[in-house]
């Protein structure tokens, strides 16, 4: 009898896996002008992946 020890197990995904969060980006690269390439994204990991999402910041007195 042989076993396959690619196959991976089935679970439920965690409840952890379905919230997102604010994650700080830094790509290791320099714009233009030299500075370091950063910004802000939702993150969330399915249980496989990361997964993202663009983070769009609003002006709390604009939006009243």
């Amino acid at each position: 009898m042989s076993f396959d020890r690619n196959v991976q197990t089935v679970r439920p995904p965690s409840n952890w896996t379905e919230i997102w969060h604010l994650w700080t980006v830094i790509v290791p690269r320099r714009s233009i002008n030299g500075q370091l390439v950063y910004g802000k994204v939702w993150r969330r990991h399915d249980g496989r992946d990361w997964i993202y999402k663009k983070f769009t910041e609003f002006d709390g007195e604009e939006a009243a």
